[in-house]
């Protein structure tokens, strides 16, 4: 597409100015940002030249052909981070609003072993809300928690509420988190396992901060274990398959475990004595509450239990 020769407001600080800013940050360049953004490079290093002189602050550094923000460059990049979004998504929904559609339901996973429920409960619900589209997302650039908050996302599936202003976490269903071992090993005929009994095994699990996974927080951190080695793997199926191989042991919900046990020689074994319990909760903006294809996913989600 050709480069326009845009006039770009004068104002000292307009949408265009954030696009500039989150484009510079994203292709490293003001050549590459003018370029996406289809602006000539001279107008848009003018509306840079123009905002630094308002501002009376410069926003960027130059560090070989790199640029980098500086204090204020960086401050107003997380402004855009933030704001653009939620500008783009509400121009999104309005246009869908006018052509009589809902739009699309934007769904962030924080629950690697949920998908498979989940697209249980999408499979449940489309049928019932033709009108509206479902997208998965499982990557965020700042978490999940600020990706709901800056309307990347509408709903997030989370076993981890954070109670923040302006959110609300309802509970869909209840869960324990187990050990899952080959069906030969000796814990599999013990009726639960403590955390020293682990010191020597391969523990295997999803690529999460160890801060974030339950069998560390809740389970080994508090004994001061530690196990002997530490992998990670995306995939649940290949996670139970490496179990099954004796090449490790898993931590997962036990309703998962149980709904694979018959094709994988694998086990469940409770996490102490009174085991992990969890909570799977579903997480949104609490001015979407009260929309009506909101209301009829949570109704569907807490029946797929």
């Amino acid at each position: 597409m050709k480069a326009i020769h845009a006039k770009i407001p004068t104002r000292s600080l307009d949408r265009i100015h954030l696009q500039i800013v989150r484009e510079v940050d994203r292709q490293g360049s003001m050549t590459a940002a003018a370029t996406t953004l289809h602006l000539t490079q001279s107008a848009l290093s003018h509306a840079v030249r123009k905002l630094e002189a308002a501002l009376g602050a410069s926003l960027w550094l130059r560090e070989g052909r790199r640029l980098r923000p500086t204090e204020a460059g960086q401050y107003l990049l997380d402004v855009a981070n933030h704001v653009l979004p939620q500008l783009e998504h509400a121009e999104s929904s309005l246009r869908q609003m006018a052509r009589g559609t809902r739009g699309t339901l934007r769904i962030g996973m924080e629950c690697h072993p949920c998908y498979q429920w989940l697209l249980k409960v999408v499979a449940q619900y489309l049928p019932q809300w033709p009108d509206v589209d479902v997208d998965v997302k499982q990557r965020f650039r700042f978490g999940g928690i600020s990706a709901l908050l800056d309307h990347e996302i509408d709903l997030l599936v989370t076993p981890d509420p954070e109670p923040r202003p302006g959110l609300l976490f309802e509970p869909v269903f209840d869960y324990e988190q187990v050990l899952v071992v080959p069906r030969a090993h000796p814990l599999a005929k013990l009726r639960h396992v403590e955390p020293a009994q682990l010191a020597d095994e391969v523990l295997i699990t999803y690529p999460v901060d160890t801060d974030r996974l339950d069998i560390y927080t809740l389970f080994l951190n508090p004994a001061g274990v530690t196990p002997r080695a530490h992998r990670t793997l995306e995939s649940t199926d290949l996670i139970l398959e490496m179990v099954a191989c004796g090449r490790g042991v898993g931590a997962l919900p036990r309703w998962l475990v149980e709904e694979r046990m018959k094709g994988v020689a694998i086990a469940p074994v409770r996490l102490g004595r009174n085991g992990v319990p969890k909570k799977i909760h579903l997480g949104l903006r609490e001015g979407d509450l009260d929309r009506a294809w909101f209301k009829a996913f949570m109704q569907v989600a807490r029946r797929r239990r």
